[in-house]
């Protein structure tokens, strides 16, 4: 069955119909509205929906902390999204079943079941790498969800405000200069969790090659393989997951949570 996974991002909101892992439409991208409201960001989420014409439980990747379908953080979207039961919203407005979930763990969803981190066990960090730096965290195949380890501080300042691909661009910094930047924000992640594979996602990874010799972790590291589709793909699977009269069995890695 081919489930609408959403991705929601700060300068474009991304859909198609994904089945097994691949996009069985053309990607539909629809500019993000501004500003960024609750009630225009349903709009155009409902917009999507209708354009596939489709029915059913729909995934969407979100950029903010959820909490029960509850948006709990804004660093890089409007204000008041915070406390907002978005998952309700969503629902109400598009007619069908939406399942919210963190951006970067939806991403990671994706390259967990489908990319670089198939079949792979143990402590595995997905980082989207973009305007902010976003996390997420698997153990032997489970999603932690919502870890926002992007907030991390360095130098008295999130990691982001440091090291994200948006910092790159604004200082002009070469990638060999960057990187030594975000090399110290992998020292600190392995500090705390000591990961087995580091898999680098969002717009910066498509020069991994650019950057990669810069980087020395003791972690393996790799790009992400589903590129721009991830965070449409994982908010399929997630999706999928919460709507399958939640049975985890059903599931390629076990249970998400």
């Amino acid at each position: 069955m081919a489930i609408l996974g959403i991705d929601v991002g700060g300068s474009g909101i991304k859909g198609a119909l994904v089945e097994n892992g691949q996009l069985v439409t053309e990607r539909l991208r629809i500019p993000t509205p501004e500003p960024s409201t609750p009630e225009a960001i349903a709009d155009t989420l409902n917009e999507i929906v209708k354009s596939f014409n489709y029915k059913g439980p729909i995934g969407c990747g979100f950029p903010a902390l959820i909490l029960d379908g509850v948006v709990k953080t804004a660093a890089n979207i409007h204000k008041t999204w915070i406390d907002v039961p978005a998952e309700k919203l969503f629902s109400q407005k598009t007619g069908q079943p939406v399942y919210l979930i963190n951006d970067a763990d939806a991403a990671g969803l994706a390259e967990i079941y489908y990319g670089a981190g198939k079949n792979k066990k143990g402590t595995i960090f997905m980082i989207t790498i973009g305007t902010g730096i976003g996390t997420a965290i698997f153990i032997n195949g489970q999603l932690v969800p919502n870890t926002e380890l992007g907030h991390l501080k360095m130098y008295g300042k999130s990691a982001e405000k440091y090291c994200s691909d948006a910092v790159r661009t604004k200082k002009n910094l070469s990638w060999k200069q960057w990187a030594m930047r975000f090399n110290e924000y992998l020292a600190y992640i392995e500090f705390l969790f000591s990961p087995q594979l580091i898999i680098l996602g969002g717009g910066a990874s498509k020069k991994f090659d650019q950057f990669a010799p810069y980087l020395k972790t003791r972690a393996e590291i790799v790009p992400a393989e589903l590129k721009n589709h991830a965070g449409i793909i994982g908010a399929s699977v997630w999706a999928g997951s919460k709507a399958s009269i939640n049975t985890p069995s059903s599931t390629p890695q076990g249970n998400l949570l």
